[in-house]
């Protein structure tokens, strides 16, 4: 009895360290970002050790996993007609509002959603359920992409998936098909969406044969950039949960079907070190020292090497293709963009790239809404059902819709 309680108090003990992460103070729910942490950790671990074993790639474990534990049965709610459809040759849902009496028609949300372009899906009750409140509340027409993912195809295959489903959707004769207000359209999306989102916009800005284009832009922490790997949310949150700076590196790695042997040298800017010519006429436009406010800039330093590696560049040019990485675009693109919310958190990585470009759009003479979290942290408006109910999803959510519905 005596080794059991001992067996018992040291895998209790192994537990609490295995969950445990110092957080900051202001984090909303805590220990239950532990758990949801640790929870990721350890699925994540077993998908590497099977993609190891050469037995599947891990992110396609992983993605089984999630749809295996996803408990979404009914497509269709009482108040919401949901449809799969196919639009030039990519797969998206639409959710679709009742029409009220004397409605003519209805305002719309394009939304891409997140998962480093490798994971979930707009079928997944996460962004079933958000799409859902979303076209309840704006009693809009919301359609979601089912881009293709990583490791099925990589860089700009999501992108061209977004960008088709997008210019299909914004067809006159489609919009009338869906009662849509071609005045009343956002292209909006989280996370890896977000940059999705941001890059299929700015193309529509350039298509010269577009005569529908987006009236607002909504980015929910939204990844912009793989030109600096050490700003200063991505030193202050390299291991927050969630989205660990490993973690965002890997999936840039992914999604350019690059070599896990170059994530150290892209985690200390090897890549765009001052000897790399290709980056150098990117660099001012990713000086954070300039763009970021003085609250964010804290104390940190920019890790700007004098030697790199100018042949990660040239092994995977995409680093600095502006369809991956929409903060890089030049002024012109930027001066073009429609009017603009982004959605950023303080816990996150990514933080610093949506306050970039919300000062490079403003910059450009974009009228623009940063809507800044001090509690929040990545991911987490997505996060609003039992067992992952966080009031940071719901806070950012409300937030999210609310800006919505009065600009659009």
């Amino acid at each position: 009895m005596r080794a059991a309680w001992v067996l018992l108090t040291a895998l209790a003990a192994l537990a609490a360290y295995y969950v445990y992460l110092p957080l900051p103070g202001t984090v909303s729910d805590p220990w239950k970002l532990m758990l949801l942490d640790a929870t990721f950790r350890a699925v994540q671990q077993t998908c590497h050790l099977i993609h190891y074993l050469r037995l599947s790639h891990h992110l396609i474990v992983l993605n089984y996993l999630i749809g295996t534990f996803d408990k979404l049965k009914s497509v269709s709610s009482e108040d919401i007609n949901i449809t799969d459809a196919v639009f030039d040759g990519v797969e998206v849902r639409v959710f679709e509002p009742p029409v009220k009496r004397d409605e003519r028609l209805k305002r719309s949300v394009v939304y891409i959603h997140g998962g480093g372009w490798a994971l979930a899906s707009a079928r997944t009750s996460l962004y079933n359920n958000l799409c859902r409140i979303m076209a309840e509340s704006l009693n809009a027409v919301v359609v979601s992409v089912e881009y293709r993912l990583v490791p099925e195809v990589c860089f700009p295959e999501q992108f061209h998936d977004a960008l088709r489903a997008t210019k299909h959707f914004l067809q006159p004769d489609v919009l009338a098909e869906y009662s849509v207000d071609p005045g009343r359209i956002a292209i909006s999306g989280d996370s890896a969406g977000g940059n999705l989102a941001a890059a299929v916009c700015q193309q529509l800005s350039k298509d010269e044969h577009l005569t529908i284009r987006p009236k607002l832009q909504a980015l929910i922490y939204p990844v912009l950039q793989a030109f600096d790997f050490n700003t200063p949310s991505y030193q202050q949150n390299m291991n927050m949960p969630v989205l660990p700076r490993y973690v965002m590196i890997n999936y840039w790695i992914d999604y350019f079907n690059g070599n896990y042997d170059l994530a150290h040298s892209l985690l200390i800017n090897n890549h765009t070190a001052l000897d790399v010519g290709q980056a150098l006429s990117f660099r001012g436009r990713l000086n954070w020292t300039s763009l970021l406010p003085s609250s964010f800039k804290k104390n940190y330093k920019p890790v700007i090497q004098t030697t790199g590696k100018a042949e990660i560049i040239r092994e995977i040019p995409a680093l600095l293709d502006v369809r991956a990485v929409p903060l890089l675009a030049e002024n012109e693109t930027l001066q073009l963009q429609p009017k603009t919310y982004i959605l950023t958190c303080e816990n996150d990585v990514l933080r610093d790239d949506g306050v970039m470009y919300a000062k490079r759009l403003e910059n450009a003479g974009v009228e623009v809404t940063l809507d800044h979290f001090d509690d929040c942290f990545h991911g987490c408006m997505i996060f609003t059902v039992w067992p992952t109910d966080f009031s940071a999803g719901s806070q950012t959510r409300n937030s999210y819709i609310k800006w919505l519905d009065e600009n659009l």
